[in-house]
């Protein structure tokens, strides 16, 4: 296996403008151009610009696609419509969670085969695929490794529809969340979607990696009059955190099921047939019902130390859970986590909560995911 870390095709551009580079999943990606916090704040309240290029990309096609994906998945991937996308786990059979998914069903393509494009995180696209390919046997369908086929940008952010309706004629507006549609941008063929992971409004632009360089130079004289500025891997961290979206290695992993996460509401029992995980997931989610695991929380700091993803959460002295994710918050001003606690700890507003950080327990206070949540 080569050690040399991957690059996107916007390689030489992020390098162009000073980006600070670091490994993540294998890819060199950029981290941040300038301040966190600028980027940040820039997609909350104008608009951003991402090269997710890292993402993988694996397409299921043909006539069984469907059955293939509703048994390999947890979700009821055959309601799926053409044109529209949805956020589903890929489990193995204990019910741990491999990785999230969010899986666009693309146009009908001759002799009613149906084409589908799963998209994995990067860390996790290999065994994606590999369970995918493995899962196969026995349907008329085919997994195709597409990671090298795509390039994807997002510009996310209130001001985002306004710069990209200046780029392409696809019906923004008809454009639902969750939802994908084939346009041309900057003059170039792309998969539209409207989808993000900062908790804005915003697109992520599939096209050929050869068009990657135009499409983001065109994208950036476009929102130039807006504020848009090119964004690094560093801010995404925050924005998500503060929308109270799960990071695959943080608040998800292979020793937590859907229903551990609080996400149980994308295992579908409902669909025909038996998919992998099916029994280990029927047992969870009753023990989710009768005896309630730890449940995934917001913690809000009353200081200003910030947590880390490992560190102790503690009540009476006793340790009452562990912090998956944390961070300054810089839309709140304040240092934000997320944290599975025991149940009887989970309640929003709940007293005497703390972090141990380095010995000292920090006072935290309970509340509800997200910490943010846009004005629609």
């Amino acid at each position: 296996m080569s050690t040399t870390p991957r690059l996107t095709a916007l390689d030489a551009l992020h390098r162009s403008l000073g980006a600070t580079m670091t490994d993540f999943a294998g890819w060199d990606m950029p981290l941040r151009y300038g301040s966190e916090r600028d980027e940040h704040n820039a997609v909350r309240t104008r608009a951003g610009l991402f090269d997710l290029s890292h993402m993988g990309e694996i397409t299921v096609t043909g006539p069984q696609a469907a059955e293939l994906l509703d048994y390999a998945l947890v979700g009821n991937i055959s309601t799926i419509g053409v044109g529209r996308a949805r956020y589903t786990m890929i489990c193995q059979e204990d019910g741990g969670i491999l990785d999230d998914l969010i899986v666009y069903r693309l146009d009908e393509t001759e002799g009613a085969s149906s084409r589908y494009m799963v998209v994995a995180n990067a860390s996790n696209a290999q065994i994606v695929l590999d369970a995918l390919v493995a899962r196969s046997g026995g349907f008329d369908a085919e997994v195709r490794d597409d990671r090298d086929a795509y390039a994807l940008i997002a510009v996310q952010g209130p001001e985002s529809p306004g710069i990209l309706k200046q780029l392409t004629d696809a019906d923004l507006d008809g454009l639902k969340y969750y939802a994908g549609l084939p346009g041309t941008v900057a003059g170039v063929p792309a998969l539209i979607a409207r989808t993000g992971y900062t908790g804005e409004d915003g697109f992520e632009l599939f096209l050929k990696p050869e068009h990657a360089e135009g499409v983001w130079t065109a994208l950036t004289e476009a929102g130039a009059g807006v504020g848009l500025i090119p964004c690094g891997l560093s801010c995404r961290d925050t924005l998500r955190l503060e929308a109270g979206m799960p990071l695959y290695g943080h608040e998800l992993t292979t020793s937590l099921t859907p229903f551990d996460a609080g996400l149980g509401r994308v295992v579908k029992f409902e669909k025909p047939g038996d998919f992998v995980g099916r029994k280990a997931l029927e047992a969870a989610a009753e023990r989710a019902e009768t005896a309630p695991p730890r449940k995934l929380v917001g913690l809000i700091a009353e200081g200003r130390r910030v947590p880390r993803a490992g560190m102790a959460v503690v009540a009476g002295g006793e340790v009452i859970g562990e912090i998956t994710s944390g961070a300054p918050s810089p839309t709140l001003g304040e240092p934000i986590a997320m944290a599975y606690v025991d149940a009887a700890h989970a309640t929003p507003g709940t007293e005497g909560v703390g972090v141990d950080i380095r010995g000292t327990h920090e006072p935290y206070k309970v509340v509800a995911l997200p910490f943010y949540k846009r004005q629609k």
